[in-house]
């Protein structure tokens, strides 16, 4: 288990009542969980950018913490908190035991995956698939429950195919809740489990912010996040009028800079000193370990790539860190990169 220290700070714990956060403690503010993006790469860079956004690991199945490489999958840099971590299984004792096993790592909350709806999840019975069997779901967080003193949290659509309406949410969310659940991140779309990919889900089906927005007038003893094609910091707070913390997906991938100004825009501090230029460089000391223990340097830099996105110099950026690289140190093949793009670029502030 991993208690590496590194260059930058942990953040600093806010109270329950400090603004930005919701009443129980929660911020206001975080990235969803990605398959394949939401890694402790990524997440060492977003702390470069923002300290107190909440951030989620990739979906782990509790099979995979029980049998596979438990390091491997839960290991983390203490800098990455606050930390969900994200759960998928059916069992609830497997669950119970995934749990049991990851308490030992130091993460914030446990949250169940009730969202995905990929065939390879459908294949194993849970995802978006837990929707259609609300009692099946409750007995999955009372044993996530009865396995930790941190928070548990469910993550969740507004519905899947054959159970699309708002009531059919409200049955889950009541059903759910009344094992002790009280937070809720909504997916604001269907998930159409028979005919499309994930996606398409993520795309086609329409948005209904309204349900959402309704689910927290209707249960204001909850606390209610949305989620679901926001991506700007305007499209934040305009929706946090109507519920208590918002998930931003793809956006804070494709555009990690648009969380710059998140920790002055919405939980108060001081707009911070960095600019793009600064946190690459930040990223220099992490390349050297990741070197050190033999692995490439694209670990991180993939996750680089969109740091410039929408400025001058963006594309010549992507190109000279994508493809075959040269046989270079991370930090050298990143100050070739910085080289082609203009300092003006560079030296940009947080985006308000």
């Amino acid at each position: 288990m991993s208690t590496r220290t590194t260059g930058l700070e942990a953040p600093v714990a806010a109270a329950s009542t400090a603004v930005g956060y919701t009443s129980s403690g929660v911020p206001c503010v975080s990235v969803a969980p990605m398959m394949d993006y939401t890694d402790r790469h990524y997440r060492y860079l977003f702390r470069a950018i923002s300290r107190r956004t909440l951030l989620y690991t990739e979906m782990v199945t509790s099979a995979a913490i029980v049998h596979g490489d438990r390091d491997r999958l839960l290991a983390f840099d203490p800098v990455e908190r606050p930390l969900s971590l994200q759960l998928g299984g059916d069992d609830p004792e497997e669950i119970a035991r995934a749990i049991e096993i990851a308490e030992a790592y130091g993460y914030d909350e446990f949250n169940l995956n009730v969202g995905c709806p990929s065939d390879r999840v459908q294949n194993g019975n849970f995802g978006a698939c837990l929707m259609a069997t609300p009692e099946h779901a409750a007995r999955i967080t009372t044993a996530m429950q009865q396995a930790t003193s941190k928070p548990v949290t469910v993550k969740h659509r507004i519905g899947i195919d054959g159970r699309e309406s708002y009531g059919e949410m409200l049955e889950f969310v009541d059903t759910v809740a009344a094992t002790g659940i009280r937070r809720f991140t909504v997916h604001a779309r269907i998930a159409i489990l028979a005919g499309l990919d994930p996606k398409q889900n993520r795309n086609i089906p329409p948005l209904r912010y309204d349900d959402v927005y309704r689910l927290k007038r209707e249960r204001p003893e909850l606390e209610i996040e949305i989620n679901g094609h926001i991506a700007s910091i305007p499209e934040i707070a305009e929706h946090r009028r109507a519920v208590d913390a918002v998930m931003v997906g793809r956006a804070a991938y494709e555009d990690v800079w648009m969380f710059s100004g998140v920790d002055h825009t919405f939980f108060g501090d001081p707009l911070p000193d960095i600019d793009r230029e600064r946190v690459v460089r930040a990223m220099y000391g992490y390349l050297d370990r990741l070197e050190a223990d033999g692995q490439p340097p694209r670990r991180l830099i993939n996750h680089m790539l969109g740091l410039f996105a929408g400025r001058p110099g963006a594309r010549k950026w992507k190109q000279a860190l994508s493809g075959r690289l040269p046989d270079l140190s991370g930090r050298d093949l990143l100050e070739r990169a910085l080289a082609r793009v203009p300092e003006e670029t560079r030296r940009e502030g947080p985006r308000l």
